[in-house]
């Protein structure tokens, strides 16, 4: 169960561990930047959490450290489930958990295209969503809903869409399923 995990980690990293938190069931440990690949580490190799669910990161704009990182971990069979939380300074690296789970490549690529936290030790620290060059993080607080303004040229078109009048149609606003969806126009 993560409780007892939770008083494990809380005894094993006792001066690292920031926090810790229960809410619906879920359970959640804040520990140092300095300790949080250790406590992954920990967490795969001895208290059995061998799947990476997810990798995010949090813009706490205006506050100091700025960023959070937060680590999704469970127990293939699903008895386990536990949230890994360390706060990261706007100038600070995070150590990456590729080695420990494949499956951080991709989600930290993305933390590091969105938001700009860099982490040490990836295999291939290069964006995934943005293109190579762009020079801002489109997940900040600090990024305007409207975008900026870039080298980029304008991909979009304002033509006629390549399929508009194409040989499917589908009858918007009818409450009938069967007549909303797409279908050949000879099979109205």
């Amino acid at each position: 169960m993560s409780a007892e995990d939770l008083d494990v980690l809380k005894k094993e990293f006792a001066a690292e561990v920031i926090g810790t938190k229960e809410f619906r069931g879920e359970h959640t440990i804040t520990v140092s930047l300095a300790a949080l690949y250790d406590v992954l580490a920990y967490c795969k190799n001895l208290l059995g959490y061998n799947f990476l669910l997810d990798i995010s990161s949090l813009d706490h704009f205006g506050d100091d450290p700025r960023f959070e990182m937060v680590y999704e971990l469970a127990t293939v069979d699903d008895k386990k489930h536990l949230r890994v939380k360390a706060p990261v300074g706007e100038e600070e690296s995070v150590k990456s958990a590729v080695d420990l789970w494949l499956a951080a490549d991709w989600h930290e690529r993305e933390a590091y295209d969105m938001m700009g936290i860099n982490f040490t030790g990836h295999p291939n620290m290069k964006r995934i969503l943005m293109w190579e060059g762009y020079p801002f993080f489109p997940l900040r607080k600090d990024f305007p809903l409207a975008g900026r303004p870039s080298d980029m040229p304008d991909v979009a078109f304002t033509g006629v869409a390549p399929l508009e009048g194409g040989p499917f149609v589908t009858s918007c606003g009818t409450d009938d399923v069967v007549r909303r969806e797409p279908r050949a126009r000879d099979q109205k």
